[in-house]
């Protein structure tokens, strides 16, 4: 069983992991904890890796094993969940799109959280996540969040500009114009990001055990290199 996107399947991943003590007052034993991040490049096939690999380490792992599971875009629908935010603030937690504009005006007409609640909110998330292991963590500054756990892999995926306009055009159905404007507005956002909130560079080799260009290397060997990786961790 490999989870995907779905609030249902994720609030299944949680509960599977949060067992209940055996009849001596134990937990079941468990496998080795291990977890996954990966930041990305606009249009590098980060959540298409993401899904090969959590197949892949399902299968690598043993029957009773919870399954890996990818937070992506329903990682900020876990952080309103735990922090019991309403739904319609998603659309303001994208990376990059609360402004400091916005964040006045949370704080006049109490609409949402300001921002850097809410970041505090999301690393609280993404720590918990990666904590109880089986997790494919991607973006939001999971790799600098998780940077001093050693049992979670950081890795980062690029590819040259015209591969990822045209993953970007077949996946949105977007004009070339579009996805090469989409990528670059991604990719800028993103850094910004990293460097407002965790004055990091996200384009930091030191940040990652891997950089893997998906430009070179097809997205199912990517995820077995992630996979290997993963597997050997100590």
């Amino acid at each position: 069983m490999i989870a995907n996107a779905s609030a249902e399947q994720c609030l299944s991943f949680i509960h599977s992991q949060l067992q209940t003590p055996d009849e001596h007052g134990e937990f079941a034993k468990k496998s080795v904890r291990r977890a996954v991040t990966i930041s990305r490049q606009t249009g590098s096939g980060a959540f298409v890796v993401a899904e090969k690999l959590a197949h892949y380490l399902q299968h690598h792992s043993s029957g009773d094993a919870c399954p890996w599971t990818v937070f992506d875009r329903n990682l900020m629908d876990k952080v309103l969940e735990d922090h019991n935010l309403p739904t319609r603030l998603a659309k303001f937690l994208p990376e990059d799109r609360v402004s400091q504009i916005e964040d006045i005006l949370a704080d006049v007409f109490e609409v949402h959280p300001p921002a850097q609640t809410v970041i505090e909110q999301t690393i609280e998330t993404i720590l918990k996540l990666a904590g109880l292991g089986n997790v494919i963590l991607i973006g939001r500054g999971s790799p600098v969040i998780t940077a001093k756990l050693s049992y979670v892999l950081r890795v980062r995926l690029t590819a040259p500009l015209e591969k990822r306009v045209e993953h970007v055009c077949q996946f949105y159905h977007l004009t070339e114009t579009e996805a090469h404007k989409f990528c670059l507005s991604q990719d800028r956002g993103r850094e910004r990001y990293h460097k407002k909130y965790f004055n990091a560079d996200i384009n930091d080799p030191l940040l990652y055990h891997l950089i893997i260009n998906t430009g070179l290397v097809n997205f199912d060997d990517a995820a077995k290199l992630i996979g290997d990786a993963v597997l050997n961790l100590h």
